[in-house]
């Protein structure tokens, strides 16, 4: 039959579809990973120092989700560790942040300040909150602790609900959590409810900071005491007994200079230290993003230390946490 054309066999229905369709190249689910941080490069293998349970301090709690934060080189790291932690703007070449390399364990020492022992001055670094400054709606309050090489100490967060903080402001209650570069609570601060609108002077209506480290296991406290010109506080032991005194200017609202609040022996006459709240130009004069240097001895009590931290925040809610535009009021 000349007249017949040959035709190639017809292929079936599914590989004609697998020629004409495109692969997709949308995956069938998206990755799994945890956008609160990005990995940093990775470090070399350190073998974990004696001490140590699984390359992880002895008397931590493990994390509730084990694999949200990374493992660290306690000590003997030839590199920083590199961390995304939580609250930092997230852009397509994200900030690394360095940390501190982690101290090992010293014995009479509560697990998370062996970084204190290495260090005699701290910043404390208030994060910008642009919502506040614009709608004067109260938000956490977050802060970032550094040391002088700029490397990252602690953490520390606010763990107060939206009506207490705007109906309360700076006279709230609240919890300050501070964690370290793995994500563990190491330390917590609490302050209650004082009402102030009874005499001032009397002892009930006088603030407090209850500092414990580890959580549950309080190590001191910060009282005020009254006065007429400037801010007095006391630093005590669990037991409530004064230890040192902290004494404030007789302004703390100066426009253009930092404000120093001395730490001083029960007598008044050795200087043991300062807290500095640091003029930090437009951000002091228009918003919440306080800036605060943290001096005291390299050899001091460890636990003396974070009791002179802890009072770093009260100071900073009774005196600069109302920004220019609420004040105005």
């Amino acid at each position: 039959m000349s007249g017949v054309i040959p035709t190639a066999p017809e292929q079936p229905a599914d590989e004609k579809d697998n020629q004409i369709k495109s692969p997709d190249q949308r995956p069938d689910a998206p990755p799994d990973y945890n956008s609160h941080f990005v990995s940093g490069p990775p470090g070399p293998a350190v073998p974990a120092p004696a001490g140590y349970a699984g390359g992880l301090p002895m008397g931590y709690n493990s994390p509730q989700q084990p694999g949200t934060f990374f493992s660290y080189q306690p000590a003997g790291g030839a590199h920083p560790i590199q961390y995304q932690p939580g609250k930092y703007h997230m852009s397509n070449q994200p900030v690394s942040v360095t940390w501190m390399p982690g101290p090992p364990p010293i014995p009479n020492c509560p697990p998370g300040l062996e970084y204190l022992t290495q260090l005699d001055t701290i910043h404390v670094l208030q994060h910008f909150e642009p919502l506040e400054m614009i709608t004067s709606f109260e938000t956490n309050n977050g802060y970032d602790i550094k040391n002088n090489l700029d490397q990252m100490v602690y953490i520390v967060n606010e763990d107060t609900d939206d009506f207490t903080r705007n109906a309360y402001r700076t006279l709230r209650p609240f919890v300050l959590r501070v964690t370290d570069c793995m994500g563990r609570e190491i330390m917590t601060m609490q302050r209650p409810f004082r009402c102030t609108c009874c005499c001032f002077c009397c002892p009930s209506t006088r603030q407090e900071l209850e500092v414990q480290c580890p959580p549950g296991v309080t190590i001191g406290f910060v009282a005020e005491h009254w006065n007429l010109c400037r801010a007095v506080y006391s630093i005590q032991d669990e037991k409530k007994e004064n230890v040192m005194r902290v004494r404030g200017p007789c302004s703390t609202y100066g426009c253009g200079s930092d404000s120093v609040f001395e730490v001083k022996s029960l007598d008044g006459v050795s200087n043991i230290g300062s807290i500095i709240r640091k003029w930090n130009g437009l951000l002091s004069a228009m918003g919440d993003a306080d800036q605060f240097e943290i001096h005291f001895p390299l050899d001091m009590d460890v636990k003396m230390k974070a009791m002179i931290f802890g009072a770093c925040f009260l100071i900073d809610f009774m005196y600069f946490e109302r920004s220019p535009r609420r004040s105005s009021r």
